[in-house]
């Protein structure tokens, strides 16, 4: 088990729930940073009392030194001082619970420090998949999923004895607030009914993410990076009751799963403890008192943001930066008021099908995709 941690993003939804399950496992925090949240992550130092802790914000940051100068606790600020948690000398781990694209630099610096990573920034993977999954083989370094999904399928695959042998992976998704709904009905949803998911408890972002089912095809990215499989052989089910996580179906049509209540702290704990279990903070599951599990396909056209996610992946190189970093913009614009919930969509795929063309690349490179993906919908949208 690893027993020294640095948590990138401890003030978030998952960042907070890793905390817990470091109390429950009496582990050694080491470094935690955080986007702009000074109060909480002021608390967090003053009761984990970690070596370094950075804020995204600068300014921020100036105000969590002047906090905690009655301590020894190193305070950083900006990306560098992100990086420089991400790779400290005695840290075993790290959990990276960041939002958003400022995730793949830290996971960088994190494998080429030889740090094992436990991984819920999605963007990491999707936006520059080949770099991470490359560096982390030359490094010699595990990454270890914690987004449920994933964390399901990693847990599912560990009695399979080759590669060859599975055939197909199965994404499960709740579905989130709109499932079931026509275009038609999703016209004048507001950001509180995009908010309103119906089983997990996350972020804003990844709570609207949902609702579109972006999450989805972003995970469907990642999934391939992860466990190198084709897109075509990842599929995706709505299972609304989100008991069970995701499924692998093998070469003989037998298909395991992994199940549990909808609880991150299982997730996050077996990649912490990975390979060995322990005992969870989390409720025991009761398929009787479930007891209907229910299973339907995505309805393709009115979430479109999968069929952009699958096709990006298909294509390769840096199309999956570009839907990611559109979405990351039109994400932004609907919590703002900015534009309605369906045009998220439309940016998503209108970028796709704008998009530069890159053939091999570097984190530079992701960064120009960066850019010009949300300078487009920025133009798009008017904003």
């Amino acid at each position: 088990m690893n027993t020294n941690i640095s948590i990138l993003g401890s003030t978030g939804s998952i960042g907070k729930q890793a905390l817990e399950v470091v109390d429950k496992l009496g582990l050694n925090v080491t470094a935690l940073t955080a986007n702009s949240s000074v109060e909480l992550l002021e608390k967090q130092a003053r009761k984990y009392n970690p070596q370094l802790v950075a804020l995204h914000d600068e300014n921020s940051a100036k105000d969590l030194k002047i906090r905690l100068a009655d301590t020894n606790i190193k305070v950083f600020s900006g990306m560098d001082g992100i990086c420089k948690c991400a790779s400290l000398d005695n840290t075993d781990m790290v959990l990276n619970s960041v939002v958003g694209m400022i995730g793949l630099k830290p996971t960088l610096c994190a494998i080429e420090s030889k740090k094992d990573i436990a991984l819920a920034n999605k963007e990491t993977l999707v936006a520059g998949g080949k770099l991470v999954m490359n560096a982390a083989k030359k490094a010699g370094v595990n990454i270890l999923p914690v987004d449920s999904e994933h964390s399901a399928i990693f847990q599912s695959l560990q009695g399979c004895a080759k590669h060859e042998q599975i055939k197909k992976l199965i994404l499960t998704a709740s579905g989130g607030p709109f499932f079931g709904k026509t275009k038609e009905m999703l016209k004048n949803v507001t950001v509180a009914d995009a908010l309103n998911h119906p089983n997990w408890s996350m972020g804003a972002k990844i709570t609207i993410d949902s609702a579109s089912m972006m999450n989805k095809g972003l995970e469907l990215i990642e999934a391939s990076w992860l466990f190198d499989m084709k897109p075509d052989d990842i599929d995706i089910l709505v299972h609304r009751q989100s008991i069970v996580h995701s499924l692998v179906e093998y070469a003989d049509n037998s298909v395991i799963a992994q199940l549990g209540v909808p609880d991150m702290r299982i997730p996050i704990q077996y990649a912490i403890t990975y390979p060995d279990r322990f005992e969870s903070p989390v409720k025991e599951l009761s398929l009787s008192e479930v007891a209907t599990l229910t299973f339907e396909k995505p309805d393709y056209d009115t979430f479109e943001c999968i069929n952009a996610c699958k096709k990006a992946i298909d294509l390769g190189g840096l199309y999956p930066a570009c839907v990611n970093a559109a979405n990351e913009r039109a994400n932004r614009l609907f919590r703002d008021g900015k534009i309605k919930f369906l045009d998220i969509g439309k940016a998503v795929s209108e970028a796709l099908e704008s998009a530069p063309v890159y053939g091999d690349y570097t984190l530079d490179d992701v960064d120009e995709m960066n850019k010009w993906a949300e300078e487009f919908v920025n133009k798009r949208f008017g904003c």
